[in-house]
């Protein structure tokens, strides 16, 4: 077993899952638990998790010293690597050449952590502002990134790199948690489907045989979940299909088509009107986002005003919603407000089952096809936000500017899918920017909309980069959109990577 000291890291959950799809079972304690505490579960390594903090902020997340004199094999990622160094007598400080995103490790000395790597340098994933100035004593470097600062060190059993080899953008980052797994001597006992079967279990035991109620859009987290809970008690769960006019275009048609064979009883309600009324005006993202969350609630306890001893909400909230919403163990820090679990109201008469809460996207796919038999192209379709284009739309929402987005964002999907791109791609969408922009149409002049345009490649949703693609194909897209979308004179691309940039605009 490895046990993984959380310092508050946003990617904390990542390493315990990668980890585990090596066959050793992970925890995840806090930085304040006592050496005594993890030692009596008897782990084979440690793994110190990264953090938004530099060690000198006030509060941040010190671990017990003595952690790093145990004779368990150790590994400092990121932050971990900078506090050891502080906690050890090292020198750490601030550097206006931060890394965040895409940077180059260049190998220095050889090293069981990069054993087996056919190269001496590569493609790793940065996020941090501080660096090493000066390693503790005793210790060596072992590699530095492109920018010239530590990267890697090593002293005996402790290892600390400055990236993240838990990202599937960081090169070699599965290799290396292996060659950790390997100087650890860890126990291969750990059997990922236990995970779908705990969950099941889990999800029976508080279902009960009550009666249930649950969101379902069309997307991949929903409709696993919805085929997931059907098909433990179809009887007593009822799926809820809000049409909030918020969707893409021709959604609600779209949904229907693919969930009728699943046999669910799915309850669809038309409350567009309604939402749109309450985002009258609202121009901020988060407040975008509580207000949708508020009214989904009034809407699912509306529709459950319909069906007998309604007990539960069932949400397919997935782990990095949970992250980027709400600080894990007291120490992470809030990206964003995600409605399923930032945006429901104290007053909420029901329960909530979040059988996914602690899953990525590609965990929930691999349960809807090599568990729940669910087709390709409902298992792969493209995640799309709760709060639906209103996050997609900068400033206020108006049906106009809804108009405008769908058929922007329709033509560019179908452009993916002619061009057999769209399942190279992790996500893409379309983004009315709220910026105008001069341009020439025929004769005359205009002041028109500005669509953004972002396709990212990711695995875990965590770390993403852009799509590349041919100059020809973007060229294609965007005449398209500009010829074929009335109050559009201008599209531009996203080449932005997550991190820094998060994939949604908001």
């Amino acid at each position: 077993m490895i046990t993984i000291i959380d310092c508050g890291s946003q990617l904390t959950q990542n390493i315990a899952r990668r980890v585990r799809e090596l066959g050793v079972y992970t925890d995840i304690v806090p930085f304040n638990t006592s050496v005594e505490e993890v030692l009596a579960n008897k782990p084979e390594g440690l793994i110190i998790s990264g953090g938004p903090f530099s060690v000198y902020d006030e509060g941040a997340p010190i671990y017990d010293k003595a952690f790093l004199d145990l004779p368990l094999p150790i590994l400092g990622i990121c932050y971990g690597l900078q506090s050891l160094t502080y906690l050890l007598g090292g020198e750490v400080t601030p550097t206006s050449k931060r890394e965040y995103g895409e940077a180059q490790l260049v190998v220095e000395k050889e090293t069981p952590l990069f054993k087996g790597f056919d190269a001496r340098t590569w493609r790793i994933w940065m996020s941090h502002g501080d660096i090493v100035e000066a390693i503790p004593e005793g210790f060596d470097v072992i590699a530095r990134s492109h920018s010239g600062h530590v990267a890697a060190i090593q002293k005996d059993n402790v290892f600390a790199v400055q990236y993240h080899p838990e990202v599937d953008h960081s090169e070699y980052g599965r290799e290396l948690l292996e060659n950790f797994i390997n100087i650890c001597d860890a126990s291969r006992l750990w059997d990922p489907t236990k995970e779908y079967d705990r969950i099941v279990e889990e999800t029976r035991e508080q279902m009960k045989g009550r009666v249930g109620i649950g969101g379902i859009s069309g997307g991949v987290d929903s409709s696993t979940l919805s085929v997931l809970m059907g098909q433990i008690d179809n009887d007593n769960y009822h799926p809820i299909f809000v049409d909030n006019g918020l969707l893409r275009l021709n959604e609600a048609e779209q949904v229907k088509s693919f969930l009728d064979p699943f046999g669910l009883n799915v309850m669809y309600v038309d409350a567009s009107e309604q939402f749109l009324k309450k985002l009258e005006g609202v121009e901020d993202p988060d407040e975008k986002r509580i207000r949708i969350g508020h009214e989904f609630i009034t809407v699912f306890e509306e529709a459950s005003s319909h069906i007998e001893d309604v007990a539960y909400l069932a949400q397919g909230t997935l782990y990095p919603d949970v992250i980027e919403s709400v600080p894990v163990y007291g120490a992470s820090s809030e990206i964003k407000r995600h409605h399923n679990v930032g945006g429901l109201p104290e007053t909420m008469k029901l329960d909530v089952v979040e059988p996914f809460r602690h899953l990525f996207k590609d965990e929930v796919r691999a349960i809807a096809e090599q568990k729940l038999g669910m087709p390709k192209d409902v298992v792969w379709r493209h995640p799309f936000p709760g709060p639906g284009l209103a996050v997609r739309i900068i400033g206020d929402i108006t049906k106009e500017k809804l108009d405008l987005l769908r058929k922007a964002d329709a033509i560019f999907i179908e452009e993916l899918k002619q061009r057999e791109l769209y399942y190279d791609i992790g996500q893409a969408f379309a983004v009315l920017t709220g910026a105008h922009s001069v341009g020439v149409m025929g004769d005359a002049g205009t002041y028109e909309g500005i669509v953004g345009l972002r396709a990212v490649t990711t695995q875990d949703y965590m770390t993403a980069d852009w799509f590349d693609f041919k100059g020809s194909d973007l060229r294609a897209i965007a005449n398209r959109i500009i010829n074929e979308v009335p109050g559009v004179n201008r599209v531009v691309y996203d080449i932005s990577q997550k991190p820094p940039s998060t994939i949604e605009w908001e």
